[in-house]
């Protein structure tokens, strides 16, 4: 994909580099871990003491969520690089491109007016609207901040652990939780997180179909960017395979050896491929229903 070199966006928080505090929950492991050699030691006290430790803990926590909160600045010049720079392209033209269509209807949704996501960049963990982001889980977008929230290493492991190297392969994961914001804005997450772990669960539940929509969402914005002329040969060869890297069926083959269908969150390799296809082909954002989709 063609970019600015040095380019910044100001919809981009740099993050990296800050120091966080450990996950969520008041403490965590090393607080557990402190209330039971107080109990064992000094009994109602020790209880009485870790309940102290536990609000104080979660008070440190808050304070940290506030503090990166007033450290929140777009990226400096000085820490831009082409990684930084690119991903600060590629999500101004996805975003340009859904405040192209705005207002927006999806799936019997809307319509919507498009407000722009922030994307925060940080390393190993930091804290969200959503709780503590951990960079093990990957990239992903939160609807309570409207922020897309992505650790770069991500995208050594897409290319070295996962096979899908490229440029665009990296744009199509931006594209992706931009899709997440799409449909948040529409009011379509807070269905689908509002439904019941059984209509949630398998390879066609509504987590699934969330995921693939966003999918074909990202593909819809490939082909806008194709038709603008922003694109190399083999670019959207690149997202589809990025796409089928992280389907949950060579996922769990990877970590297990095994497959295992009613476990899927995000979709198989061939659905993820086929769904940003479709988005891409059509060029039609009413092609992505994946929630009224007979078969998936």
């Amino acid at each position: 994909m063609r970019f600015e070199k040095g380019y910044r966006s100001d919809d981009v928080i740099d993050r990296r580099g800050q120091r966080s505090f450990g996950g969520g929950g008041g403490g965590g492991p090393l607080l557990g871990l402190i209330g039971v050699l107080l109990r064992s030691r000094l009994g109602w006290i020790g209880v009485i003491l870790s309940l102290v430790l536990y609000v104080m803990v979660g008070r440190c926590e808050q304070q940290g969520a506030y503090m990166a909160e007033q450290r929140d600045a777009p990226v400096a010049p000085e820490k831009a690089d082409d990684l930084s720079s690119f991903v600060a392209y590629a999500l101004d033209d996805v975003q340009n491109s859904w405040q192209a269509r705005s207002p927006i209807a999806l799936s019997g949704m809307g319509p919507a007016d498009y407000r722009r996501a922030k994307l925060v960049l940080f390393t190993d963990a930091t804290p969200t609207g959503c709780g503590y982001g951990d960079a093990a889980s990957g990239p992903f977008y939160c609807p309570r901040d409207e922020r897309v929230y992505i650790d770069l290493g991500f995208y050594r492991e897409l290319r070295d652990r996962l096979g899908a190297p490229g440029d665009f392969a990296q744009a199509y994961v931006i594209a992706h939780e931009v899709g997440h914001h799409v449909q948040n804005l529409l009011g379509l997450s807070d269905k689908v997180h509002a439904a019941s772990p059984r209509q949630l669960q398998g390879p066609g539940g509504l987590s699934v179909r969330l995921e693939l929509q966003a999918d074909c969402l990202a593909g819809v914005w490939a082909r806008d960017a194709e038709l603008r002329g922003k694109l190399d040969p083999g670019d959207i060869e690149e997202a589809m395979n990025a796409a089928a890297a992280i389907g949950d069926d060579r996922l769990q083959k990877m970590a297990r050896g095994t497959v295992q269908p009613e476990s899927f969150s995000h979709g198989s390799s061939a659905q993820r491929v086929k769904w940003f296809r479709r988005g891409h082909d059509t060029h039609d954002p009413a092609s992505c229903d994946t929630f009224d989709a007979a078969t998936l």
